[in-house]
């Protein structure tokens, strides 16, 4: 799915640049996942075909390459200590290999900034990633997000939420 263009080149804001990059990464990871793409074959057909490009009558936005790439390398590199955390927090009898692949590497990569990316803070990385997931569930998808990664953030970043 991809995120239709809506802003002239100059009106694109760098978070606007974010939320595409972190669209952009989810698809990267599930077309990993499902066709056994190499991470460096993926980035390169994303960057070079994808970001900021007209695909089938669909203009993708610009989106940050850097904070593209960061994702995506940080799932596949930190994806041992991810994947038991997401377990963890979803519902007890749905084990993370039971999700949707699109929801799995949509918890996966916002599970990712949640422990890696300290400097965005908790409660963005978790909205960002909510709609992530509205841009392709209308059903419980996006609160199951939204509930996995609230879980999680308040395990690795117990400090955001005192007070």
């Amino acid at each position: 799915m991809a995120a239709r263009q809506t802003d002239t080149p100059r009106d694109v804001k760098p978070a606007n640049k974010r939320g595409s990059a972190r669209l952009a990464a989810v698809q990267a990871l599930y077309q990993m996942e499902i066709a056994g793409t190499e991470l460096a074959d993926v980035v390169t057909e994303f960057e070079n075909f994808r970001l900021g490009r007209e695909i089938d009558g669909d203009t993708y936005r610009e989106a940050d390459p850097e904070f593209f790439r960061e994702i995506v390398a940080g799932v596949v590199a930190y994806q041992r200590d991810i994947d038991p955390r997401v377990h963890a927090a979803l519902v007890e009898g749905w084990p993370l290999k039971r999700v949707d692949v699109t929801l799995r590497e949509i918890l996966r990569a916002g599970t990712f900034e949640l422990m890696k990316r300290r400097d965005i803070p908790a409660r963005v990385v978790i909205a960002e990633y909510v709609d992530v997931a509205k841009a392709f569930f209308v059903e419980d998808e996006p609160k199951i997000v939204n509930g996995v990664l609230d879980r999680i953030a308040r395990d690795v970043r117990a400090s955001e939420f005192e007070g």
